[in-house]
């Protein structure tokens, strides 16, 4: 077994490694996914609360207030409620798994190393990764729409490319999103920061030039799609659920972000101040402008791409679909690729690193929305688009996710008593195992569960409730596992003061 050479500092509940050779040379090391030192943790509450935002208004958002009317069964106001009660109830997983990440400034992969092992921890990587490069490729769909649309005002001659300037712009604004992340945490600081204020004012500019043509009170008194009669219960919690789950991806990868967090104070009001609101606000304004869209344009339009593309005036379609570009860029960079990158790069950090891990979400996501593309280029007949095929998947995924969640706030609060070893975390075969059976039976049970339900259609409540069922069911079966099989430490060692490190050296 190597020699324990790399020491936890102590600087104010801020825990820094000191690394030595045993963790630098260890092939679970590279510096993209090492601990964060304390003159790298600058994001204020303020850059959390923009990162919030940034990534909170996009086209996905604006969409959700009709999801959940069309999909769901629900009304206008019983969906704008659940879309806030959601991202309340979400901001708990988000806060709780985000500490470790502030207090030992390690990302989302390294974190789930304590509870599913050195090697285990590769599986939930991936399985969020893979979510993340869907949803890249998903954003990278709206964004590319929006450079085409953009450059058919500007071009006339582009607009008559038609599904192939819209692969174009694909990959284009695919290539922007790839060179913001590979620039590092400070430019994606900076882009957030930039983008928020400014589409918080554009959201507010298009309420108000949509405000006049619709009427509040008429569309709040539109009956809801279920059937007359029904109970709004089931309804309300199912989409609650899916609404739950559309953050259930970040729930688990904040880490990523909150270890370049000055504080827990810091995540904690930047979550708070900057989530919720703005995905009520956003999801609002998808409800308005959707409804005002037939005395805008002649028809309704659920898309906001699409519908600014319809005003007769190219100087607004311009201006809208370059902020529509902002606003996804800032979204998919933050939202999308950070977390496949660092999770890549868990499989072999020595070979992966955070260049080759954007490189490689960028390849899957491509991969992933192959048949659209092809589509769009003209070369396979139109048929199911995979954004159709998408939809089921992205909202049934909180049913993978929830355990995971689950599993993570347990193990970290009341298994490892919020205590780590972080150097053990980078080597094998010393304070962790490589597979933790803890983990994998708490990730299994729901997941079986689930499969059962869909397979059988017996206990649809267990699926349609995905997200809660779980993560609750995760939480509490590997808090049992740990306790009986024992597979792990119960808490790290403690860290040494800055004082006493600072002696030593």
């Amino acid at each position: 077994m190597t020699e324990i050479t790399s020491q936890m500092v102590d600087r104010g509940g801020l825990i820094e490694l000191d690394v030595g050779d045993d963790v630098r040379n260890s092939a679970r090391f590279n510096v993209d996914i090492a601990p964060t030192q304390a003159s790298e943790r600058t994001w204020s509450k303020w850059n959390i609360a923009a990162l919030w935002v940034g990534m909170s208004i996009c086209v996905p958002t604006y969409t959700l207030g009709g999801v959940l009317t069309a999909y769901f069964g629900l009304s206008v106001g019983e969906a704008l409620f659940a879309i806030l009660l959601a991202n309340v109830i979400v901001l708990i997983p988000l806060t709780l798994n985000a500490f470790p990440g502030t207090k030992f400034g390690i990302p989302f992969p390294v974190v789930l190393r304590s509870s599913f092992g050195i090697l285990g921890s590769n599986v939930p990587c991936l399985v969020r990764a893979l979510v993340g490069c869907g949803w890249f490729g998903i954003q990278t769909m709206f964004g590319g729409l929006a450079i085409h649309l953009l450059l058919s005002e500007l071009i006339p001659a582009w607009a008559a490319l038609g599904g192939v300037g819209e692969v174009i712009g694909f990959f284009v604004f695919g290539a922007m999103n790839l060179y913001v992340v590979v620039r590092g945490a400070e430019s994606i600081k900076w882009l957030e920061t930039l983008a928020a204020p400014l589409l918080l004012a554009v959201g507010v500019g298009l309420m108000v030039w949509a405000w006049p043509h619709m009427s509040m009170t008429e569309l709040l008194a539109q009956p809801p799609s279920r059937p007359e009669g029904a109970s709004v219960y089931g309804y309300f919690f199912a989409g609650l659920t899916a609404m739950v789950g559309f953050w259930a991806t970040l729930s688990l990868n904040i880490p990523d972000f909150s270890r370049f967090a000055k504080s827990q104070k810091d995540q904690i009001v930047g979550q708070v101040i900057g989530l919720p609101l703005t995905m009520f606000f956003f999801a609002a304004l998808g409800v308005v402008l959707t409804a005002a869209s037939e005395t805008l344009v002649g028809q309704t339009v659920a898309d906001p791409v699409n519908l600014i593309g319809m005003i007769d005036s190219p100087f607004w379609v311009v201006l809208a679909m370059l902020l529509i570009i902002i606003a996804t860029l800032s979204t998919n960079t933050a939202a999308n690729i950070v977390s496949p990158t660092n999770d890549f790069q868990n499989i072999a950090p020595k070979l992966i690193n955070q260049t080759r891990g954007v490189l490689l979400t960028g390849a899957v996501g491509v991969l992933l929305m192959g048949y659209d593309l092809l589509q769009k280029a003209g070369i396979i007949p139109p048929g199911v688009s995979l954004e159709q095929m998408y939809s089921n998947w992205l909202l049934g995924y909180s049913s993978l996710l929830g355990p995971i969640a689950g599993i993570m706030a347990v193990d970290y609060f009341l298994i490892k008593k919020q205590r780590l070893d972080v150097p053990s975390l980078y080597m094998d075969s010393h304070a962790y195992p490589a597979v933790n059976v803890a983990g994998f039976i708490a990730f299994g049970v729901p997941v079986a569960l689930t499969l059962l339900s869909l397979l059988t259609g017996t206990m649809n409540w267990f699926y349609d409730y995905g997200w809660f069922t779980g993560s609750a069911l995760g939480a509490i079966v590997y808090f049992v596992a740990s306790q009986v099989l024992s597979s792990s430490p119960q808490a790290g060692p403690a860290p040494i003061m800055a004082k006493e490190a600072a002696e030593q050296r």
